[in-house]
């Protein structure tokens, strides 16, 4: 464990100490009078001292949290496909990331409710910076992904990981979650990096890609939110880019986005597990494609296959479709109340006069139609 000190989420004798250190600050003391607001000061504490391990914090607190977020912020969690898992085994999942927190809680959720082993997830290092978030984390059983570091220093850091998630997944029988890329998407189209699938695999040792893979039982994840709270937040970022401008976050942007995360209005939320990825898939690959780059291209385009085929599309992206394109094209697809709703949405948080906000905006709900559309003639 000596190599992954520095990255790891706490032992279970660890919970007690971290819980008794950081109770009392004020932004974990908010978190718990939000979880438990019907309960007293003691009765919280109470709480805390009955969890000896991370699964207790995890099931009597954090799962506790999510509901609550679910309850105040939106119209129902759904979710399909988990049913298909086996509750004994450990999966690899890998889904499209829209919420710094809450995509690997509302997985997290799904999986707990279904009796299926939680994941131990990846979280950017620069998302924990302050001690409290830190405690909170691991005691929720991230770990670190690091971030703005030297090249050469990310190729150890990307080895030291891809040990890490291997002894988790294969020594340890614990699930992981990892996002799809680097940074949530915010154009509202879900690709899969390379890069992420390349560290992945650099702690194959002697076995081919599609052995090593194989073994990591790798589950596409599509999460659908049918509003994306932080939509307006993401805007200066899409329009830098677009303008080819250079775009610096501000101190406490993140930090922000966290908490308009939880608390903004996400309307319906659906996530959907696709199949296993087995190994026909990955010899496939293999036969295919000889070179390592060409056989993590195709892998990743087989991920974005499964999470673009099982994402739920809502109104809003029909609409917004049909708004991008000034057609009908998905008219059936929503009603007119539908329609005069995002509307309001969209004129309260742009200039529909500009024609750079508006149709960045519409992108965002847009592209997973136009993605999925994309994907299904490929596949025709």
């Amino acid at each position: 464990m000596k190599e992954f000190e520095d990255i790891r989420f706490y032992k279970d004798d660890e919970v007690q100490p971290a819980l008794a250190e950081f109770m009392r600050h004020p932004m974990v003391k908010t978190l718990l009078q939000f979880t438990f607001p019907d309960k007293d000061s003691e009765e919280i504490a109470a709480i805390l001292e009955e969890c000896h391990s991370i699964r207790d914090f995890q099931t009597k607190v954090i799962y506790n949290s999510v509901l609550k977020v679910i309850e105040k912020s939106t119209e129902g969690l759904t979710y399909d496909g988990f049913d298909k898992l086996d509750s004994d085994k450990p999966y690899f999942y890998i889904s499209n990331h829209r919420d710094i927190i809450l995509d690997t809680c509302l997985l997290n959720t799904t999986l707990y409710e279904q009796d299926l082993i939680m994941t131990a997830s990846a979280i950017g290092d620069n998302l924990v910076q302050k001690p409290f978030l830190m405690a909170l984390s691991r005691l929720n059983r991230n770990f670190l992904v690091k971030r703005g570091i030297s090249p050469r220093e990310m190729l150890k850091s990307s080895m030291v990981l891809s040990e890490y998630i291997k002894k988790l997944l294969l020594e340890d029988g614990r699930s992981v979650w990892m996002a799809q890329r680097e940074g949530r998407t915010k154009d509202g189209s879900d690709y899969t990096q390379q890069g992420v699938l390349k560290m992945l695999g650099m702690a194959k040792g002697k076995k081919s890609l599609a052995e090593y893979f194989a073994e990591l039982k790798i589950v596409p994840v599509a999460i659908s939110y049918e509003f994306d709270p932080t939509d307006i937040l993401k805007m200066p970022e899409i329009l830098a880019k677009r303008m080819k401008e250079e775009y610096v976050k501000s101190a406490n942007e993140d930090f922000n986005s966290i908490m308009q995360g939880a608390k903004g209005n996400k309307g319906r939320i659906h996530i959907n597990a696709g199949e296993v990825l087995g190994k026909e898939v990955f010899d496939e690959i293999e036969k295919e494609h000889s070179s390592l780059n060409a056989q993590l291209k195709a892998v990743a385009s087989k991920i974005d296959e499964h999470i673009y085929k099982n994402y739920k599309l809502w109104p809003a992206n029909y609409i917004a479709f049909d708004l991008l394109k000034n057609s009908e094209t998905y008219a059936g697809k929503y009603s007119d109340k539908e329609k005069r709703q995002f509307e309001r949405r969209l004129s309260r948080r742009v200039d529909v006069k500009n024609p750079l906000e508006l149709n960045s905006y519409l992108l965002m709900y847009a592209n997973p139609v136009i993605n999925k559309e994309a994907l299904y003639e490929e596949k025709s």
